[in-house]
């Protein structure tokens, strides 16, 4: 039940930084936002639906490589992020503030949801599916590696969003990635280690 909970808190936290922050810039949080916005930009497909679609088949490579369970908590975590995207997203047509301040509270509370889920035995989806993945063969931190696979799909649609957004995309990616470590692996010598 706990574990529920705080993977509803994480996956809310991080539509609500999509929904509220980056996408009314356009700026794409990660490789498969990316993808939703351009999707959205060129054929009108809903934000949630497109990062749902995108997800599937990642998720049956989780299966096979992370664990039904792992796969199983990243599918909840994922449907709960479309949803809150699909019911945030009309009421923030407009950005809050100027482009740099949003994308600094879109990069702490994105960063802070992944890294929540994370710690809780799941993935956001996407690429971060993939980043674990790496994570478990190399050793090295899945948020590190998250920063590396975004940055070069990032680079990669700027040709069409524009490189200022994909800046702005990228400062986002160094907040973010960097919070997902953090909380993934805060108090580990405290407390009871992360399920991942």
């Amino acid at each position: 039940m706990q574990r529920i909970m705080w993977l509803t808190i994480g996956a809310f936290l991080q539509g609500l930084a999509m929904a509220a922050f980056l996408f009314p810039h356009n700026i794409p949080s990660g490789g498969v936002a990316g993808i939703a916005i351009l999707n959205d930009y060129f054929f009108d497909v809903s934000l949630g639906l497109t990062l749902w679609c995108i997800n599937f088949g990642l998720l049956l490579l989780a299966i096979k490589k992370l664990g039904k369970q792992t796969a199983l908590w990243t599918i909840y975590s994922v449907a709960v992020t479309s949803i809150v995207v699909d019911w945030l997203t009309p009421h923030f047509v407009n950005p809050l503030n100027g482009t740099l301040v949003d994308v600094v509270y879109g990069g702490i509370i994105f960063g802070t949801g992944v890294g929540i889920l994370f710690r809780f035995g799941a993935s956001s989806g996407g690429m971060d599916i993939v980043a674990l993945i790496l994570s478990k063969w190399t050793g090295k931190k899945p948020g590190t590696i998250l920063f590396s696979i975004n940055s070069c799909v990032l680079l990669g649609t700027s040709l069409t969003l524009g490189m200022q957004i994909i800046l702005f995309a990228l400062i986002c990616q160094w907040i973010s990635t960097r919070l997902i470590d953090f909380v993934r692996t805060y108090s580990l010598k405290k407390t009871a280690k992360p399920f991942m």
